[in-house]
């Protein structure tokens, strides 16, 4: 049995080991995204990457059996659901999930101060996260390619939705951080059970599940610092609502899905989400992503002291 190398992401935290890991937080971002470009609304390592991707494509050995179904129902369902192959609804599904992404991380970026105007090390994160995720949705674009779908338009949302969503980004960081996490959270349970499907649905498509895979690692390992960045923004009470908050957040998310209740056990996932702690993922993506130092069994807090850290002390 495989000994556990990390706590819940629900583990309190000082103030001082919070301070510290802010710091290692900007350290490691820098280093792991490389240059910001921000009129393109992308980042020099993940470019690179997919890039790489493309220059060297893979494609299914045997097309989807009914493109247009796909196409009839990735912005909205029109047939009934279970009146389609599994395969056909991940796809859909993976669509849905990236536009919605998508829809928020278009709005938020005409909110959050860009580099020149960034105040402190909260705006230059939050900028690098939102070009992140502009990143992950042109990755999650290049799974659909991979399957063969190459005529894909990525649509905005309802007006009443885009309108919720284009508030929601205008609140203040207090305010946010704790729904942001959960968020955050319900994506990252998402991923892992998405991957779950390539290898149930894609077995006898080995050159496509790998390179699916190998695209959701990418946007995984993002997403799996991003979580331990946003529970170290929040405090007692807000770890103690983001513990109520995750079931109804993954009911609400999927739900906004209609093929994730065919896809997925939502309960399960809510189980899932409740008692993370990072250790489902293997040791090659944690060690290219971040974890609180507080969420590691064998604590590294006490190996960086920053000055920010002195005067303050107790449990956040």
């Amino acid at each position: 049995m495989r000994t556990k190398k990390y706590r819940s992401i629900f583990s309190p935290a000082t103030y001082q080991e919070k301070i510290i890991n802010l710091v290692n937080y900007w350290v490691f971002t820098r280093q792991h995204a490389g240059q910001l470009f921000e009129e393109d609304r992308d980042l020099e390592k993940k470019r690179d990457r997919l890039l790489y991707f493309k220059n060297n494509p893979v494609s299914l050995r045997k097309p989807l059996a009914d493109h247009e179904a796909f196409y009839r129902n990735y912005v909205s369902m029109k047939d009934d659901p279970r009146s389609l192959d599994r395969l056909t609804l991940m796809l859909t599904s993976i669509y849905k999930f990236s536009r919605n992404e998508l829809v928020v991380v278009t709005a938020a970026w005409d909110v959050v101060p860009n580099m020149a105007n960034s105040r402190n090390i909260e705006d230059k994160i939050s900028r690098v996260h939102l070009a992140e995720e502009f990143c992950h949705w042109r990755l999650f674009d290049e799974m659909l390619r991979t399957c063969g779908l190459d005529r894909v338009e990525w649509k905005s949302l309802s007006p009443v939705k885009d309108f919720i969503y284009r508030q929601f980004t205008r609140l203040p960081g207090f305010l946010m951080g704790t729904p942001v996490f959960v968020a955050e959270l319900t994506e990252l349970t998402y991923y892992f059970h998405l991957r779950l499907l390539f290898d149930e649905l894609l077995s006898h498509e080995p050159e496509v599940r790998d390179r699916l895979r190998e695209l959701l690692e990418e946007i995984t390992i993002d997403k799996i610092a991003r979580v331990g960045q946003r529970r170290n923004f929040i405090g007692p009470i807000g770890i103690w609502m983001s513990q109520i908050l995750v079931k109804p957040c993954h009911v609400w998310f999927f739900n906004d899905i209609p093929e994730a209740g065919l896809l997925f056990d939502i309960n399960e996932m809510v189980n899932y989400a409740q008692s993370f702690d990072f250790n489902e993922f293997p040791d090659y993506m944690a060690e290219r992503s971040w974890i609180p130092s507080y969420c590691k069994v064998r604590s590294l807090a006490g190996s960086y002291r920053s000055p920010w850290s002195k005067g303050r002390s107790g449990r956040a």
